[in-house]
């Protein structure tokens, strides 16, 4: 009994050697317990601005710094509480005073890409291409990911997102970046690959590419590589090894394959770009997507002091997710994938904890579920589209389809048209039906070859096709700003679909307008459509050469 009593005492007091370092690291662990508390509460205060994600990234820095500190020493020096907690205090007020004067003017709507941030020979080339004016998705996302931050852009389609993160990366990586008196000529010797942008489709990898190709300019293209699938490996793998790139962009497939072959070394990455995440978390890309994220920014030895925790491997890289539409999936990801990541929205930076923890809701097979599940939260989608969008369904008979949807071009005299079927077996017979009828018609599908397909993208963006019939995944990126028309010929699976169809029209302001064609048996599905992104979606058909409304709908709040 005596004994008891007396290791009890030792454990209050904490007077041997074993037991003061377990009240060292209750005593840590307490003070840091206490901080992220702190950081909760700041967090239900409401949506973060540029100033209070300025004075948080700062102080949450500083203070991860530390936790890694205790963390990476073998025996723990003691720090007496008093202090601990005198100093943390001081700390946040001082941060908050320097960082609230500093960035409190920051604005979400910029008016020109310097007052972003971005070093001067970036905007030199930017304003070379016509690039003045940021939009607001791209004004809220550079600052963030130039202050190093994890995040998950979303914005509806056509908001220009993908300029949003090619240019922190390009202030950081490349011949345009910032420099400092520290890396004089050491810059230009670094042969590493720096950044990695993953991409579900070749279109949207393509896409990207012409668009990082055209900032840097003609002198400049070997700074990026493409490494897309369907294009040929070994010509992939001699460029990569000629030219050294720093930024890499391709598809799952490609990017895995070769980084198992030992060809691709990204283990000193410091940028991971998933652009379309939501369509990188389908269970097809599932295993390639697993081998990118545990080598992407990976450096074995990294840490001096020889600590290998999931944290610190982690930590090495930058994660930025792109998406029109932020589903539970994407949460669960960016939580999983990335370091704190915040979700930045055009004039709106937030935590992910802001958003409901719920999915979203389908609209084909469990159609019959009850009217709360489709009332427990505001749809991730509704965001996602574009703001100058007119939408309406047409109902017809399933032969007659394809004869509604060229009505239905000439009704609205629509110059480029992207119809969407969910079935690669029926595009073929929708061209031909279309062509049969004097309209100029092709498909794009991905059992195309590369060829075939580039070749059909460069003649609709010329203008020589007017529709394009197509199926979801390979539009997914299609950058076609003279789209003025998207037309539904299959119904999308769910309203998260349908906003990524929408996309394709109304870009950056643009006006557009989508048509769903449905049966009579389908529309109750366009009305839960209509109910889940709260706009009108009137019933209309198309007579005498006009876009006749048969059915007004009053506009509906986001249920």
């Amino acid at each position: 009994m005596p004994t008891l009593t007396s290791t009890r005492l030792l454990l209050l007091v904490g007077e041997s050697s074993p037991f003061k370092k377990l009240s060292h690291v209750s005593r840590t662990a307490w003070v840091h317990r206490s901080i992220r508390f702190l950081s909760r509460v700041e967090r239900d205060r409401g949506p973060l601005t540029l100033a209070s994600l300025g004075c948080k990234s700062e102080f949450e820095a500083t203070d991860k710094n530390k936790t890694n500190k205790y963390k990476q020493l073998s025996s723990p020096i003691e720090v007496p509480k008093s202090k601990l907690n005198a100093a943390g205090s001081n700390e946040i007020k001082a941060v908050e005073r320097k960082k609230l004067l500093e960035i409190e003017s920051a604005p979400f709507a910029a008016k020109s890409f310097s007052e972003l941030g971005l070093p001067t020979l970036l905007i030199e080339r930017l304003e070379g291409e016509g690039f003045t004016v940021p939009t607001d998705v791209q004004s809220a996302a550079i600052p963030t990911i130039l202050k190093s931050h994890d995040v998950v852009i979303q914005s509806y389609t056509g908001s220009g997102k993908t300029l949003a993160y090619l240019l922190p990366i390009l202030s950081e990586v490349g011949p345009l970046m910032k420099k400092s008196s520290d890396d004089d000529g050491k810059s230009a010797k670094k042969m590493e690959i720096e950044a990695v942008i993953v991409a579900p489709s070749r279109e949207l990898g393509m896409q990207i590419v012409r668009e990082v190709e055209k900032i840097l300019g003609p002198a400049n293209k070997r700074v990026v590589q493409q490494l897309v699938g369907g294009a040929n490996r070994s010509r992939q793998e001699e460029a990569l090894k000629k030219n050294k790139p720093a930024i890499v962009v391709g598809t799952p497939g490609r990017i895995a394959e070769i980084s198992a072959s030992g060809k691709l070394h990204t283990h000193g990455c410091r940028f991971l770009v998933l652009d379309e995440v939501d369509e990188l978390l389908s269970f097809n890309f599932r295993e390639d997507m697993h081998r990118i994220l545990e080598h992407v920014g990976r450096r074995s030895g990294a840490d001096p002091r020889g600590v290998k925790s999931p944290l610190t491997q982690r930590a090495e890289r930058q994660t930025i997710m792109v998406s029109a539409t932020v589903p539970f999936s994407v949460i669960r990801a960016a939580r999983s994938w990335g370091h704190d990541p915040l979700l930045v929205q055009a004039k709106k930076v937030t935590t992910l904890e802001s958003l409901p923890p719920s999915g979203p809701i389908k609209l084909s097979g469990s159609m019959s579920t009850s009217s709360s599940n489709s009332n427990a939260q505001p749809h991730p989608a509704v965001e996602s589209l574009p703001p100058s969008l007119k939408h309406y369904h047409c109902v017809t008979k399933l032969q007659h389809k394809v004869d509604t949807l060229r009505r239905c071009v000439h009704a609205l005299d629509a110059k480029s048209v992207i119809a969407f079927m969910n079935h690669t077996k029926q595009l073929k017979d929708a061209v031909f039906k279309l062509e049969a009828r004097g309209m100029t018609a092709a498909e794009l599908h991905g059992d195309l070859g590369k060829l075939a397909r580039s070749t059909t993208l460069k003649k609709f963006k010329n203008g020589e096709l007017r529709v394009l019939v197509t199926n979801e995944l390979s539009a997914r990126g299609l950058d076609v700003a003279e789209c003025d028309l998207v037309v539904n010929l299959d119904l999308p699976t769910d309203s998260i679909h349908y906003a990524h169809r929408a996309g394709r029209t109304g870009r950056l302001g643009r006006k557009g307008t989508v048509v769903t064609i449905c049966e009579e048996s389908e529309v109750f599905v366009v009305k839960k459509l209509q109910k889940q992104l709260g706009i009108p979606i009137p019933a209309c058909e198309f007579t005498e050469g006009k876009l006749v409304i048969t059915e007004e709908v009053k506009t509906l709040a986001v249920s």
